[in-house]
């Protein structure tokens, strides 16, 4: 079987052709799934969003480390549920109603489920309704909203206030993000928390949901 540094270095360059094929291979030689995840997925995405960080690499780069990580994901997901194993968390995520631009939000969307989360991307223009509907019917820990215009920010403060009429607020954390919002906008909603950049969105999910 193939040295599976290589499914790192292979997620770490973008090279999703490589990362499928050290996958299968370590598939079929009954490589726990879940191990290929947790020691070199995840520590190649982490990777990836520390560089980002210090200025080493940009979004094309970001978003072509996330494309190879999930094109093994694909294959190793339908396993991990098949034994019953757990992501380290839920989350819903979705650019707010009236909005619909889509690269940040699909950005963090990658990272997270890099991260090992589960994530339910709900797209663009999305409802508080819809929200609530995913909240109700899945074991959710997170939401995550954003926007890129600051005439759809309101849209946030209306999913939080739906969250509390609906009587579901208590049971997942809400972060929010995008060009326009700051921290300030957050704490004047109510969210619990914010991020200007996806690699800090994953290591604030990391901590609500391990709170």
């Amino acid at each position: 079987m193939s040295d599976l540094t290589k499914l790192t270095e292979a997620i770490l360059n973008g090279d999703s052709k490589t990362a499928v094929a050290v996958t299968q291979e370590a598939l079929a030689a009954k490589v726990d799934p879940q191990d290929l995840v947790i020691k070199y997925m995840i520590p190649a995405m982490d990777e990836v969003g520390r560089r980002f960080e210090s200025g080493d690499c940009f979004v094309p780069e970001l978003l072509i480390s996330a494309r190879a990580m999930k094109a093994s994901l694909e294959l190793i997901r339908p396993l991990l549920a098949a034994r019953g194993a757990e992501p380290i968390g839920r989350v819903v995520i979705g650019t707010v109603k009236g909005d619909l631009h889509d690269i940040g939000k699909n950005l963090v969307a990658s990272m997270l489920e890099g991260a090992g989360f589960e994530v339910i991307d709900l797209g663009v223009d999305v409802s508080a309704e819809k929200i609530i509907g995913e909240i109700k019917t899945k074991k959710i820990n997170l939401v995550a909203l954003s926007a890129l215009l600051t005439t759809t920010m309101p849209s946030m403060k209306t999913v939080i206030e739906e969250l509390k009429k609906a009587g579901i607020r208590e049971q997942v954390k809400v972060i929010i993000g995008g060009a326009p919002v700051t921290q300030r906008y957050a704490t004047e909603i109510g969210a619990d928390g914010y991020s200007d950049n996806a690699n800090g969105a994953v290591g604030l999910a990391r901590k609500l949901v391990a709170a």
